[in-house]
């Protein structure tokens, strides 16, 4: 079938709006046309060379919030009508890492994941007769995309598919890192550095674990005012500090946090976050992606003293098994997600609503197809 698409063709190139062909689904697989789709930085990240490799020509984008079109044989947990969102880290339930109890992350993609295909080692995509690559097994900057059964996540028919779309990425990474790889429990004090999209889903994830004391750090202070909106106790502005708002931290919670959380990809900034808890059981979670190639340096001594560091993906969220729990709390009003839209876009203005990303001036944009 046709379905309009922002089409990915190389480092620091726009994207381009065109036709494409989508082919139906095989084995295992699930057509889905979407309803909307999220902007999130990682695109950012991927356009700029932030991998370790690029693919293109590809379709990029992994928010997305759909309506199950057509299931490929042997699917049995999905049928047409079924809203979902996309996962790009799958939960098939049955490998070793999702019978280990010990992680979020599968490996059931993992042979093709990496090269842009689906699971049989082809694509689903084309343009102009060229083949595209898929881009985190998700793909959702097209009207329709295809997916692996084991990477969708079915939820509540009522929630609404241009807030849903969120649920793919931004909402569960943050949420997540304080409630599943942190466990931060009622009382615990905790700082965040970074307070864009993922920094706020900290904030509010704090918030709903019970923490006594959250802390804000960043540069921009109309970023620390929506820190407030989410739950943030205490803001610091770094900008004012010379960059830095680990002494800040420090002073204000007696000697250091409980539980850090760095949201920018920034080492420096992991560092700083690091740096800021409390020695003898103090943990620091990394959230923000590096570009390839950057190093974090930290100092022995502080890892000896008792601090850990440790890194999430998805915020150690299970797809299938907890974004619909997520979904939940947002239709019941424990989480807000209306609160980080920027704007909603069409499919046209994604090029401009990135540069309005790059430069900080915007927190989520929502693409309505």
């Amino acid at each position: 079938m046709k379905a309009r698409a922002a089409i990915f063709t190389g480092l620091n190139e726009p994207l381009v709006i065109d036709e494409i062909d989508v082919d139906g689904p095989k084995a295992g697989e699930v057509l889905v046309k979407l309803e909307a789709t999220g902007l999130c930085h990682t695109e950012i990240w991927y356009m700029e060379g932030g991998d370790t490799q690029t693919l293109a020509p590809a379709i990029l984008g992994h928010e997305g919030g759909g309506v199950v079109q057509e299931v490929g044989p042997g699917v049995t947990t999905l049928q047409p009508g079924d809203h979902v969102v996309p996962l790009y880290i799958a939960e098939c339930g049955e490998c070793e890492d999702c019978t280990s109890g010990k992680t979020n992350l599968c490996s059931a993609l993992d042979d093709t994941y990496m090269d842009g295909v689906m699971p049989d080692g082809t694509t689903r995509l084309r343009w102009n007769g060229q083949d595209l690559r898929h881009f985190m097994g998700t793909s959702t900057f097209a009207e329709y995309t295809v997916v692996p059964e084991v990477a969708l996540a079915k939820v509540r028919k009522d929630a609404p598919l241009d807030r849903v779309c969120l649920f793919g990425c931004g909402i569960p990474t943050g949420v997540g890192a304080v409630l599943y790889t942190a466990k931060v429990q009622p009382g615990d004090t905790v700082a965040v550095f970074g307070c864009g999209p993922i920094g706020l889903n900290v904030v509010q994830g704090a918030k709903i674990a019970g923490a006594g004391m959250i802390i804000a750090v960043d540069l921009q202070e109309a970023r620390l005012e929506s820190a407030k909106l989410f739950g943030a106790t205490h803001t610091v502005n770094a900008l004012e500090l010379g960059g830095s708002g680990t002494e800040a931290v420090k002073e204000l919670t007696g000697g250091g946090v409980d539980f850090a959380f760095e949201a920018t990809g920034v080492p420096a900034v992991m560092r700083q976050a690091f740096e800021s808890t409390r020695y003898g059981w103090g943990k620091c979670v990394l959230i923000g992606v590096a570009k390839t190639g950057l190093d974090v340096s930290i100092t022995p001594r502080m890892l000896i003293a008792g601090r850990s560091l440790t890194g999430t993906a998805f915020g150690g969220t299970k797809g299938r098994t907890q974004v619909p729990q997520m979904v939940d709390w947002y239709m019941d009003g424990k989480l807000k997600v209306d609160e980080l839209i920027t704007r909603f876009i069409s499919l046209e203005d994604v090029n401009d609503a990135f540069a309005e990303m790059h430069e900080n001036r915007a927190f989520r944009f929502v693409v309505r197809y």
